[in-house]
């Protein structure tokens, strides 16, 4: 009986898998043309951003294969629409609003999420580099976040 379960269960999934790549959303692969960029505080705040930020806070994601396999592709879609919705480093020329939050949410640890820095070890950043970069998006968009601290 749980061989004949485990076997449905098996067929199903496949099944599943099979018949989601039908599904047409997640495969909008385009990257935009980078307008203009924020006046960065330095270098190196602009090369973390790029590291664990731009993939999908900019026009210049790199899509990996499995961007191209649902359901994978569904979640990949959804997060760099999301992300580039919230804030687009790569679209400076429209107000971006959140700008003054990047610090604090990076803070916070809810950026990068931990489901990226799986994947992507770039975006694994040490202490310091974590430091660096608030700092540099504070000094370079403000810090919405610490004002309750002043």
């Amino acid at each position: 009986m749980l061989k004949r379960i485990v076997r449905w269960g098996v067929l199903g999934a496949a099944a599943f898998l099979v018949v989601a790549q039908l599904v047409p959303y997640g495969r909008d692969h385009t990257n935009p043309p980078g307008r203009v960029e924020p006046v960065w505080d330095s270098a190196e705040t602009r090369a973390l951003a790029v590291r664990a930020c731009f993939a999908c806070h900019g026009n210049a994601t790199e899509w990996p294969w499995y961007s191209n396999v649902a359901p994978m592709s569904w979640l990949v879609q959804r997060d760099v629409a999301e992300g580039r919705g919230k804030l687009n480093f790569s679209a400076w020329d429209v107000p971006q609003e959140d700008a003054d939050d990047a610090a604090e949410v990076v803070r916070s640890g809810e950026m990068p999420p931990w489901t990226y820095r799986i994947l992507h070890s770039s975006a694994r950043l040490s202490t310091a580099e974590r430091e660096m970069l608030i700092r540099g998006l504070a000094a370079t968009f403000g810090d919405k976040g610490s004002e309750g601290d002043r």
